[in-house]
């Protein structure tokens, strides 16, 4: 019998039928909306007189285009408060259920969906959003998709797809003290490029993959876009049994116990065949910073900007380009760079975990007067538990406040804006030319490194 990949397993349990064209017939489990790429959709649902197929999985919540302030407030902005009013109207007529800014569940749709037991091993995940493949980390395929394709998944709870190729990406060992998941998404990015997924779904597997918490796995998968791939996953073991058992939409009981059965048998097959592997050791992966324009131009904190002149004496256009953009010189050292704002939260870095991460270096210390700091929760259940657990008291006494849910100053779409010019650690996944307001310049960090820099006004270690 033909070893099957985990990819394989699953792609072949949802493909219904396999066309003259080579491409498939795939069957969605769980579709996720927002109030960003759904507004065309529906309107194509409306014009066609066509209604929800299985409306009951289907999920949508605010978070894109959201004040991370007085949410209890009218919106300001027409544009944002128009974007709300419309998704809440769609999801009233076509029964979808939302959780809006007032809900209890409400927050980034690649937070609540796992926070809430709604993904799960198995499954085939999408939404509207590229950072769908955040929801892998669950042993699940999960992915990105256009507006045409949310409406594509309303209408018929299936897309026409051709199947990715296949990659490996083993890590052996383990990450050095310090070392976070987002230092390694972001050390695999600058080893392979952001164009080395292409065309690929990767499954992240080895020793120092499998020691990673189920926030830590959903950080490196969240990451996978940027190096290109369409998603990524890993496999589903006990840690991420641990974490599903007892959530809101998780089986309970005896229907647990037989979906773990199942759960469980979802694994690469020993001898699987990948289209192309890697293999990295953990122990050469260090605390992980970027100083361009993409994720890719990333640099251990400790080591300099690299020469824009290539060996053979021909300028590296893309590298010029980007310093250029940040004012910033080959062969400058990261550590002491003066920094104007930090962001800590996203669909990257906005869970507990990562709260308690900041919180943990800047407890006893002060914030930098010189630095403006947004600390947004990815959903109402995270902001909420960093105040039961003091989180939010710790943070007060450093001088920093806790906001509301929304995806914020990851992609500019709201009031969260980096002004031109200024200089942002950030805890997200994208640092293109403007994409935290026009202008903005962005350093790709981690958490503990955000705090650093959020306590000295400077990027530290």
């Amino acid at each position: 019998m033909m070893q099957k990949t985990l990819f394989d397993k699953i792609w072949e349990a949802h493909e219904v039928n396999q066309l003259d064209d080579g491409s498939s017939v795939f069957y969605i489990d769980q579709h996720y909306i927002h109030e960003v790429t759904s507004p065309q959709a529906f309107s194509g649902l409306r014009q066609r007189g066509v209604e929800v197929f299985r409306p009951k999985q289907t999920i949508a919540t605010a978070d894109h285009n959201v004040p991370t302030q007085n949410q209890h407030l009218p919106i300001k902005d027409p544009a944002s408060a128009a974007q709300l009013l419309t998704l809440s109207q769609n999801c009233s007529e076509f029964g979808v259920s939302l959780f809006d800014l007032e809900h209890k569940w409400n927050g980034i749709v690649h937070v609540i969906g796992p926070e809430l037991g709604l993904t799960q091993p198995g499954m085939t995940v999408v939404c509207g959003d590229s950072h769908t493949s955040t929801h892998g980390a669950f042993g699940a395929i999960a992915f990105g998709i256009g507006t045409s394709e949310v409406e594509m998944v309303l209408a018929s709870q299936a897309l026409m797809l051709n199947k990715p190729k296949s990659m490996k990406i083993e890590v052996k060992g383990d990450l050095n003290p310090g070392v976070s998941a987002k230092d390694l998404a972001l050390y695999l990015i600058s080893e392979l490029g952001t164009d080395g997924g292409t065309g690929y779904f990767v499954e992240y597997c080895g020793s120092a993959i499998r020691k990673l918490s189920m926030e830590s796995r959903m950080t490196l998968c969240n990451m996978s876009i940027e190096m290109g791939a369409r998603g990524g996953l890993i496999q589903a073991d006990e840690i991420t049994f641990d974490y599903l058992k007892d959530l809101e939409f998780t089986p309970k009981g005896e229907e647990f116990d037989n979906m773990l059965e199942r759960w469980r048998e979802l694994k690469t097959d020993e001898g699987a065949l990948f289209d192309i592997s890697y293999s990295f050791d953990a122990d050469h992966i260090l605390p992980m910073i970027t100083w361009g324009t993409n994720p890719g131009m990333a640099i251990p904190l400790n080591s300099t900007i690299p020469d824009p002149v290539r060996s053979d004496g021909s300028p590296h256009k893309e590298f010029l380009s980007a310093m250029n953009y940040m004012d910033l010189a080959g062969g400058e050292s990261m550590l002491g760079k003066p920094i104007d704002y930090v962001f800590l939260g996203s669909c990257t870095n906005g869970r507990i975990e990562d709260l308690r991460e900041f919180a943990k270096y800047v407890k006893g210390h002060k914030k930098a007067d010189t630095v403006t700091v947004w600390i947004v929760p990815g959903s109402r259940k995270v902001m909420e538990q960093a105040i039961s657990e003091g989180i939010e008291d710790a943070l007060q006494l450093a001088g920093f406040e806790l906001r509301e849910p929304g995806c914020s100053a990851c992609l500019a779409m709201n009031e969260d804006k980096i002004p031109p010019g200024k200089y942002c650690v950030s805890t997200s996944n994208r640092n293109f030319e403007g994409r935290q307001g026009p202008g903005s310049r962005t350093f790709l960090a981690s958490p503990k490194t955000a705090a650093l820099a959020a306590i000295n006004g400077w990027i530290a270690v």
